[in-house]
C-alpha cells in the first residue's frame, strides 16, 4: 500500500452472538489486552473480502474471522464485533481506535509495518487475474497485462495496486472485490487482479457472472518474487496484545489438521499454511528471496 486515504464514509457494526468486541480506548489505564479479557470481547475491522472476512446473513464470517474467534477464545475472549471498512481505510481506522485489530488477511508490507504492528503470518498469498470468459484468459502475470495494453482494475490499498504501480500500469482503483468483478463484467476493465483465493471464491459463488480466473502466480518485480503473507494487525503500542495473539496463533498454524479444520471450509489448503520459512520481521524489512535463490 503506497497510500491510505481517509476513513470510510460509513461503517457498519455487526454484533455477533459468537463475536469478539468493543474497543478499549475510552480512557482506561488498562492495556488493550487486559481490557479485552475483562470485557470478554474485542472489535475487529474487516473489509468484506471473501473468503477472508465478510458479512453473510448478518454474521461476520471468513477464514481470518474463524482464526480470530479461535485465538481470542483461547485467550478467554468469547465475543467479536466487526466494523466493515473499505480496505484502504483499515489501518487509519485501527489507529483512530474505531477497532482494536484488523481481521482481513492483510498482506505484510514494509510501509504498512511503519503504521501498525502485524502478527505472525496466517496465510501465504498468490495473485490471480479475473477476466471475462473467452477474453484474455490464460495470462500468467501482470507483465502480460502491461504487454497487451489491457485495462486493469485493482483494489484500493491492496498489494496488487502496488504491483501495478511498480510495473508502470495505471490501474483503475475499486473499493471492494465486488466492484472489481463488476468492472470486468461491464467492460470498464479487461482484468481484475487480487489474491487467487479471493477471485476463485467469487467465481465459484457467482456462477452467472461469466468470468474466468487465471492460474495463481507469484508476481516478480525487478526479478524479485513478491512472496506474500497475510496477518492480523494491531496498533503499534499494543504489542502485549499482539504477542499474546502470536503465542496462540502459532499453536494453530503449527498443526496442519487444526489449521485446516478452521480455515478449510473457506477454500484454504495446506498450500496456504505458513511453513515458517518467512517471518513478519523479514516481510516488514522487505527481505524477499531473489528469483534464483
Amino acid at each position: 500500500m503506497k497510500s491510505l486515504k481517509g476513513l470510510a464514509a460509513a461503517t457498519s457494526i455487526l454484533a455477533l452472538t459468537f463475536t469478539l468486541g468493543a474497543c478499549s480506548g475510552g480512557g482506561s489505564d488498562k492495556s488493550t489486552l487486559q481490557q479485552t479479557i475483562d470485557d470478554g470481547k474485542i472489535t475487529v475491522g474487516f473489509a468484506g473480502e471473501a473468503p477472508y472476512s465478510f458479512e453473510e446473513g448478518g454474521e461476520l464470517q471468513g477464514a481470518s474471522v474463524a482464526l480470530a474467534k479461535e485465538v481470542f477464545k483461547n485467550l478467554g475472549v468469547d465475543n467479536v464485533e466487526g466494523v466493515n471498512t473499505e480496505f484502504g481505510s483499515l489501518i487509519p481506522g485501527l489507529n483512530a481506535e474505531r477497532f482494536d485489530a484488523i481481521s482481513a488477511g492483510m498482506s505484510i508490507l514494509p510501509d504498512r509495518c511503519e503504521q501498525a504492528a502485524f502478527g505472525n503470518p496466517e496465510f501465504m498469498y498468490t495473485t490471480a487475474l479475473m477476466t471475462k470468459k473467452g477474453e484474455n484468459e490464460g495470462m500468467k502475470n501482470l507483465d502480460e497485462v502491461k504487454e497487451k495494453g489491457l485495462k486493469l482494475a485493482t483494489m484500493t490499498g491492496a498489494v496488487e495496486s502496488d504491483y501495478a504501480e511498480s510495473l508502470g500500469i495505471d490501474s483503475q482503483k475499486v473499493g471492494t472485490p465486488q466492484d472489481g468483478m463488476d468492472a470486468v463484467t461491464t467492460g470498464r476493465a479487461d482484468a481484475f487482479a487480487l489474491t487467487g483465493i479471493s477471485l476463485n471464491w467469487m467465481a465459484k459463488n457467482t456462477p452467472d457472472a461469466d468470468v474466468a480466473v487465471s492460474e495463481s502466480f507469484v508476481q516478480e518485480i525487478d526479478g524479485v518474487p513478491q512472496v506474500g503473507a497475510g496477518a492480523t494487525v494491531f496498533r503499534t503500542d499494543d504489542t502485549e496484545l499482539r504477542d499474546a495473539w502470536n503465542k496462540e496463533l502459532d499453536k494453530i498454524v503449527g498443526d496442519e489438521k487444526a489449521y485446516l479444520d478452521i480455515v478449510g471450509d473457506y477454500g484454504f489448503t495446506k498450500e496456504e499454511r505458513p511453513d515458517g520459512s518467512i517471518t513478519t520481521d523479514q516481510l516488514c524489512k522487505g527481505e524477499l528471496p531473489t528469483a534464483d535463490s
